[in-house]
């Protein structure tokens, strides 16, 4: 059986929220994206003020990559990961994905961000799977609007089931561990026999919070 070492991403491999940091990437690159951002920012009150769901929001948010062609947005997110999201990585969440995987773990990131630029993260040699959000190509432009649904809460389990069963894999989950910095992964919390919170105020029963720096 295989055990697993389950991260999320934001805010648990990283110090900043990836999404924010991608279009500030974005705005840098070419700073006629202005344009866009008073619609993000809207999409994100819109959200805290529950008028959009998660899934709404994001797609808002990230409306800038419409229209931007397949071969474009690969050569993006490679100088994103290296000018930017390469650098805001928790030392202690790869030492720890360092360790796990030297324990013949499987290294899982799980993601409610978009997969897109999160593949860039297959960087790091210890990481072997990657699940995100994902926005649609079509006919290798890529299009704001999310394929399927918004990888978060439940839908990480179901995610996650689907890959495990698509690989064949037999899962240990009383040996696997689940790292993340919120209570909306408690589904996958619960599926594991290790669970820990990161750099968390709030606690849930017994589950351990670690302070990654």
């Amino acid at each position: 059986m295989e055990k697993l070492a389950i991260f999320d991403v934001d805010y648990t491999l990283t110090k900043k929220e990836t999404a924010f940091e991608f279009l500030k990437f974005m705005l840098k690159k070419n700073p006629t994206f202005i344009a866009h951002v008073p619609k993000s920012f809207i999409s994100a009150l819109f959200y805290v003020l529950k008028i959009y769901d998660a899934g709404k929001a994001k797609e808002r948010f990230l409306g800038f990559i419409d229209g931007i062609e397949e071969k474009d947005m690969e050569q993006i997110v490679k100088e994103f990961y290296k000018s930017k999201l390469s650098q805001i990585l928790y030392k202690d969440a790869i030492d720890t994905m360092r360790k796990l995987k030297n324990q013949g773990y499987k290294v899982i990131l799980i993601s409610a961000s978009a997969e897109f630029y999160l593949k860039e993260l297959y960087n790091i040699k210890e990481v072997d799977k990657i699940i995100g959000t994902r926005f649609k190509i079509e006919e290798g432009i890529h299009k704001r609007v999310i394929e399927g649904e918004n990888c978060k809460g439940e839908e990480k389990v179901k995610r996650l089931m689907k890959y495990l069963k698509q690989e064949e894999i037999e899962a240990d989950f009383k040996e696997s561990y689940m790292f993340s910095d919120s209570l909306a992964d408690l589904p996958l919390f619960k599926l594991v026999g290790h669970p820990y919170l990161i750099n968390s105020r709030k606690r849930y029963n017994n589950i351990e919070v670690l302070n990654w720096k």
